[in-house]
């Protein structure tokens, strides 16, 4: 559903301006991408609105965010299943409230994961050389160790299901 909107969107665009430098292939994958961003966010919000738990939705919508623009993870086969995966996921999570002790179990945890597994999946997604895997390391590393210092239960769940993105499985 995803795909098939931003065909249609990236092909009007395509004809409302025809010497666009960028092909109908890669207008599609961006504003895929921007679609499947948008309707995780409007969903995560709209269902919080019912659950009152807005402010842990955006924290997460930010928290998984962050985490995920330079650990990497796993990807979805579509992008209709991400949104909806992703949206009933964060809004399970906005729900979640732990004591100081599973909030620092849980952001032990994911940085264990992101020490071991951080950079995951991204040689497709990203132009970033190689060698630079090691810093988003770190940097991956130091955003989950923010999350000792603010101790929120939501950040740490969040943090932690991110992190299990990360780990590939036998080929």
């Amino acid at each position: 559903m995803i795909e098939a909107m931003a065909f249609k969107l990236a092909n009007q665009i395509k004809r409302t301006v025809p010497d666009h430098p960028a092909s109908v292939a890669v207008l599609q994958y961006a504003l895929a991408l921007i679609l499947n961003a948008s309707m995780i966010i409007v969903l995560t919000l709209f269902a919080s609105i019912f659950t009152g738990r807005m402010v842990e939705a955006v924290t997460i919508l930010v928290a998984f965010a962050l985490l995920r623009q330079i650990s990497g993870g796993i990807h979805l086969k579509t992008g209709m299943a991400c949104v909806l995966v992703t949206s009933a996921g964060f809004t399970y999570i906005s729900c979640i409230a732990l004591n100081s002790w599973w909030t620092n179990l849980f952001t032990g945890i994911a940085l264990i994961l992101v020490l071991c597994f951080a950079p995951s999946r991204i040689e497709k997604q990203s132009r970033i050389p190689v060698r630079f895997y090691p810093l988003l390391r770190l940097l991956s590393s130091l955003l989950v160790c923010t999350n000792f210092v603010i101790g929120s239960s939501v950040v740490a769940v969040a943090f932690l299901v991110q992190s299990l993105t990360l780990i590939r499985g036998r080929r």
